[in-house]
């Protein structure tokens, strides 16, 4: 897969939509730990949560139809809440030395997270003997394999699903739509603002916040933009910025795509199992 793919074609996006960032680079740069919990007190989104909200049309409330690469993209940020919340790990490499994606997903514990997607993928990782690559992970849960003994492995309807979490949260609406030949049940947005604060923290990520260093950004925000990159709605986040804004952080998303990946997971304090699924999408 191309690095770069999708970060030189910009799309128009109407000012209704425009969000102000700052991009003073006088301005102290500020450490994850010093960010705001993800709006802790107020609604909290998944990490799959999160993409899929950067790619709904705000209106329409659906994605693109001509974005394939979303489902997978979802199945990945599973894998990434996964690590995040210490459920599962890679193996250990021993005396030698192994590249990420060579490496199995081992389950560390099978304690529930309170989210259905990510315990019945959790599930399935626990279950299995021997393990599966972070690779192997991504095709069965999304159902993209030629063995029938891995098809029950996928995870169905996770857009549906997420979608319909959304509505839950109050971020979304459930609508059917009539078009032509068959109905659609679409989500459009109805709560602006916790999409504005979600484009807000992807855009300050690589702007007023940038650390200038993969190891001090926080790890949900640096997943998010590795995945909504991988999912094709990264652009809707930045869109709306001003030509500038928007040079500088295509500028700084091509850095983060050009790491090595396997010298990241080495650093104090890296999350393997994480940086792997990053792999097994820019390699």
């Amino acid at each position: 897969m191309d690095r770069s793919g999708g970060l030189v074609q910009r799309r128009n996006v109407s000012s209704h939509n425009q969000t102000i960032t700052n991009n003073d680079p006088e301005k102290d740069q500020v450490l994850p730990e010093e960010e705001d919990d993800h709006d802790s007190k107020e609604t909290r989104l998944t990490l799959m949560e999160e993409v899929l909200l950067l790619g709904l049309k705000d209106r329409e409330g659906y994605t693109s139809f001509w974005n394939d690469c979303i489902s997978s993209g979802l199945r990945g940020c599973i894998l990434i809440e996964l690590a995040i919340r210490g459920r599962c790990e890679l193996e250990k490499t021993g005396m030698r030395r192994r590249s990420l994606l060579s490496r199995k997903v081992i389950c560390k514990s099978d304690s529930p997270t309170g989210d259905v997607l990510i315990d019945e993928a959790l599930k399935h990782i626990k279950e299995t003997d021997p393990p599966e690559s972070v690779q192997g992970w991504i095709e069965y849960l999304s159902g993209e394999t030629w063995n029938p003994l891995k098809l029950r492995y996928q995870l169905r309807n996770v857009r549906e699903r997420l979608a319909k979490n959304l509505a839950e949260k109050g971020v979304c609406t459930t609508e059917k739509q009539n078009f032509l030949l068959f109905d659609m049940t679409t989500h459009p947005l109805t709560d602006s603002t916790i999409k504005q604060k979600l484009v807000k923290r992807v855009q300050d990520s690589v702007l007023s916040r940038w650390t200038n260093s993969a190891q001090r950004m926080d790890k949900r925000t640096l997943s998010l933009i590795y995945l909504a990159h991988a999912s094709d709605v990264l652009e809707n986040a930045f869109a709306p910025l001003s030509d500038d804004d928007y040079e500088v952080a295509m500028k700084r998303v091509r850095e983060l795509l050009d790491l090595e990946l396997d010298q990241e997971a080495m650093k104090d304090g890296a999350n393997e199992l994480m940086w792997a699924v990053i792999a097994a999408f820019i390699k």
